[in-house]
């Protein structure tokens, strides 16, 4: 996938909306640089003054020592997959004293599905108060994240689906129909992802990037779109709902 500088700092920006990072902020950068999110990582606290701990490799396969790297360099934001945050869900199950030390302002989740029932033994510890627990639906093709939405206690009951926000206020999600058509509020439909955080395709890839990257027919003209092969469905309060792949 072919990014731009312009894709990533346009990133920054419209996050920093949310999370206003400063320079008192600690970033564990836990991923590959060949994993989109590592982008958030690293420039989340670069371009803001904050600190950025590069977690050993060793330390992201060890969950005991990847707790103590937290509480030893006070980690303010932590961005996790579901799956990784399951071992910090689990100490805070179990009693683990290091879990109250945490530092964190701000999870974020990424890169998978989020399972949000998993969450219940974190929060009924620590509460949905003092860490923002958020969930960030993203895509390579659209730098890293596309939505913001901070879980609440109506998220957490059961039945409650997988509440993935609002978009980033740079970029449009549409949901449109097999041939191209938006969707009635409540229906489900592809998501397709238009605004300055679309990339400029894929490398060396015509054919593919074609497919993918298609007309805005809603954007001004020459305007693109990443068909995302995900499916939503739009709330009622405009919030967008993740339902699941297209071939699933």
């Amino acid at each position: 996938v072919t990014l731009t500088h312009a894709n990533v700092v346009r990133l920054m920006a419209s996050s920093q909306e949310h999370y206003a990072f400063d320079e008192a902020d600690v970033f564990s950068m836990s991923h590959s640089y060949a994993f989109d999110v590592s982008v958030f990582e690293m420039w989340g606290a670069l371009l803001h003054g904050g600190t950025l701990v590069v977690v050993p490799g060793e330390v992201t396969r060890s969950p005991e020592d990847f707790l103590d790297l937290l509480v030893e360099h006070e980690v303010t934001v932590l961005s996790q997959t579901p799956s990784a945050f399951r071992s910090l869900v689990l100490a805070a199950a179990e009693g683990d004293r290091r879990v109250r030390q945490l530092s964190l302002r701000a999870v974020v989740f990424a890169g998978e599905k989020l399972e949000i029932g998993e969450l219940r033994p974190w929060t009924e510890k620590l509460g949905l108060g003092r860490v923002a627990l958020v969930n960030m639906y993203g895509i390579t093709e659209t730098t890293v994240h596309t939505t913001y939405h901070r879980l609440t206690r109506r998220d957490m009951e059961p039945g409650a689906g997988n509440p993935v926000g609002r978009p980033l206020s740079d970029l449009t999600v549409h949901l449109l129909d097999a041939g191209g058509n938006l969707v009635p509020g409540g229906s489900r439909g592809e998501i397709h992802v238009s605004g300055p955080g679309v990339a400029r395709g894929y490398l060396n890839r015509p054919a593919l990037t074609a497919e993918r990257f298609v007309p805005d027919p809603f954007g001004p003209p020459g305007s693109r779109m990443y068909r995302s092969g995900d499916l939503a469905r739009r709330r009622p309060d405009g919030s967008l709902e993740f339902l699941g792949r297209t071939d699933d």
